[in-house]
């Protein structure tokens, strides 16, 4: 992969660098491209800006590694308020995506457990989709064992899994059968070559196979839904072309980018027909989210430094 992953991943991770960076004016300003605002009211406002061009949202709200019950209380009373205010705006299809690390899971398994089945109740309650979010590999045996366990309460509740995990493959076929909801994403966190594909193309290749897995004949009959999370244009041509000569229905799966990147292509896939799903990050803890995004694509690095520049 690129030379400058590596540094922008550690720098992800570092106090330092987080303290310094929401101090700066020019940063924050350059993170603005990628969320619309730190607040629930900004979020909203964005995903009915996207309803209305005919796209569809996730919501979540930043944040990771809470260390108390209180913090990881107060993520579960902000996920509450969230799914009872999108189901009161009319016409928003708009999800939520939770990560258990948030919800206490560095607490207790059973308190990011417990706090997660709260959210996931009152959204099957409200017909609302809960995802939960892939994290580092320090944590996916615990995810996953925690979506299986939920969904028990809401078997639409959906999981991310990373493209670029050796492990992957093996996770999609355990939970293939479940009928899974499963959001694939390239991957984000820094991780040892032992466990996560260090060279881009690789990543792409099973990105593109792990697809064609969950839309082949058996997914599909098993009730599998697949969002196909990436802003890469080739893989998206490429899915197109897949689902086109395997006779896919357009509605039995969706495409999902960030807030900010590829635009043109969200709308432009969107008039095509095809689901489109935009998600829509948060709130004030966004400096190493930020930073991962970066790392995905560091070509909008030129972007933060043009806004660094005077005049």
């Amino acid at each position: 992969m690129n030379l400058l992953r590596g540094p922008l991943l550690a720098a992800a991770e570092s106090p330092w660098l987080h303290r310094q960076a929401t101090r700066r004016r020019f940063v924050r300003r350059a993170v603005s491209r990628f969320m619309p605002g730190e607040t629930l009211d900004e979020g909203l406002d964005a995903a009915i800006r996207l309803r209305d061009q005919g796209l569809s949202s996730i919501l979540t709200y930043l944040g990771e590694n809470v260390g108390d019950r209180a913090e990881a209380e107060a993520v579960v009373q902000h996920y509450l308020q969230a799914l009872d205010r999108i189901r009161r705006v009319p016409g928003l299809d708009a999800e939520v995506s939770i990560k258990l690390t948030q919800l206490g899971l560095d607490v207790a398994p059973e308190v990011a457990c417990e706090n997660a089945a709260r959210i996931v109740t009152r959204a099957r309650e409200l017909g609302c989709r809960v995802w939960i979010d892939m994290e580092s590999t320090r944590y996916t045996d615990v995810t996953i064992e925690s979506f299986v366990h939920l969904r028990a309460l809401d078997p639409r509740l959906g999981i991310a899994l990373q493209a670029y995990l050796h492990r992957t493959r093996a996770d999609v076929e355990r939970l293939l059968p479940l009928g899974a909801a499963i959001r694939l994403v390239k991957g984000a966190y820094r991780e040892p070559p032992e466990l996560a594909m260090p060279r881009k193309r690789d990543v792409d290749q099973s990105f593109f196979a792990l697809v064609g897995r969950l839309l082949d004949a058996q997914a599909r009959a098993a009730g599998v839904w697949i969002t196909v999370a990436t802003h890469d244009l080739a893989l998206i041509a490429r899915v197109q072309a897949l689902v086109a000569s395997q006779g896919v229905p357009k509605d039995r799966f969706e495409f999902a980018m960030l807030y900010g990147i590829q635009r043109g292509e969200q709308v432009r896939l969107a008039r095509q027909g095809y689901r489109t799903r935009v998600l829509i990050s948060y709130g004030s803890h966004w400096f190493p989210w930020y930073m991962r995004r970066l790392a995905e694509r560091p070509a909008n690095l030129l972007f933060v430094l043009r806004n660094a520049l005077p005049g």
